[in-house]
């Protein structure tokens, strides 16, 4: 009987060691340890604002906004490509549907279509141009953001003498995309955003296919082995063509979120995004050369940049500070992820 015992305390053991080592290995682990930081470090210092609900929804409705992109952009990150071009398709995609509703009445949610379509085919550009040329996608799609960049500046001017459109709710269909796009959720008498639920919402739908999706599979094949990947029959091609296709989705979405909320499209709206997308996935455990990542990290890294945002208003400092902390953080995320890979390649020998 104490035979018995003593094995299941030992096995009991081994389970808990078993999970500490799981855990320790995850590449969302130090974004996790960072925000809970963040965030003790600006309750402290700015608890009135940053605690409260209205603080809270501010610092989330940041956070979505570049978490859509930075979702996206984890998953093509861990295929072994960057997409460097995300952030111009945002103005590109805003400016689409404001054109189209403010200079040819179409109503703004078959604008949004339209810009939809044309977003995807410009993802679909980006990863055949990488795919074929075989050039570096940071090279293909700096050359990409450059491009979509002028072309909606030039094209806006040309059209409509401006590159900035406003009074975008007067126009058909406004009010049915401010429900799905623009809309607040009421929670103890304060509005959050519902760009919060869809920044969870694909963040959610990321991390099941990654962890449990033969597409998940894949994606992490593409980006630590490709070769290996194809001679087991993963098309890796289609993969990373297919992400680069869902790097655009997110840029439109965000787009469509907010040229719906402020009821104006700007030509240049988006612009560094595709940095800060790249900076909060690193934060968040995916490493630069791929195969190694995770979106829930993501979804963290992108939570860190808007309680630092916020927080430091909260705090009354100077927001230049916040490009200094975000460079260190960057830093020290891939000084961290690099451990943390180290260390989960140990446990798997």
């Amino acid at each position: 009987m104490a035979t018995t015992t003593v094995t299941q305390e030992g096995d009991e053991r081994l389970v808990e060691a078993s999970l500490l080592k799981r855990l320790l290995s995850r590449p969302e682990l130090g974004a996790a340890a960072g925000a809970i930081l963040v965030w003790l470090i600006f309750a402290i210092v700015a608890p009135t604002g940053f605690l409260s609900l209205r603080g809270t929804a501010s610092y989330l409705e940041v956070s979505a906004q570049l978490g859509i992109l930075a979702v996206a952009v984890s998953l093509l990150m861990i295929a072994g490509e960057f997409d460097l071009s995300i952030g111009s398709l945002v103005g590109f995609a805003g400016a689409t549907t404001a054109i189209l509703a403010s200079q040819y009445g179409v109503p703004l949610y078959l604008g949004a279509i339209v810009a939809l379509v044309l977003s995807l085919a410009v993802g679909f550009l980006n990863g055949y141009m990488v795919i074929k040329t075989k050039l570096p996608s940071f090279i293909i799609t700096l050359g990409s953001l450059f491009i979509i960049r002028g072309l909606t500046i030039g094209t806006t001017r040309l059209i409509t003498g401006r590159t900035q459109i406003g009074g975008l709710d007067d126009y058909a269909g406004y009010d049915f995309m401010r429900v799905i796009f623009a809309s607040d959720i009421p929670i103890a008498g304060v509005g959050f955003s519902i760009s919060i639920f869809w920044w969870l919402l694909l963040g959610g739908i990321a991390t099941w296919v990654l962890l449990r999706t033969q597409i998940g599979n894949w994606i992490f094949g593409s980006g630590g082995a490709p070769q290996a990947a194809r001679q087991v029959g993963v098309p890796v091609d289609k993969v990373k063509t297919g992400l680069f296709m869902t790097t655009a989705f997110a840029a439109w979405l965000l787009a469509t979120i907010q040229v719906i909320t402020v009821k104006s499209a700007d030509t240049l709206r988006g612009e560094q995004q595709e940095f800060f997308a790249i900076i909060a996935v690193v934060i968040g455990g995916t490493l630069l050369t791929g195969g190694y990542g995770s979106a829930i990290g993501a979804v963290l890294g992108a939570l860190i940049f808007g309680m630092v945002k916020q927080g430091l208003v909260f705090a009354g400092v100077d927001a230049d500070w916040f490009y200094v902390f975000m460079g260190a953080m960057l830093v020290i995320a891939v000084l961290v992820n690099n451990y943390i890979r180290r260390r989960a390649e140990a446990a798997r020998k």
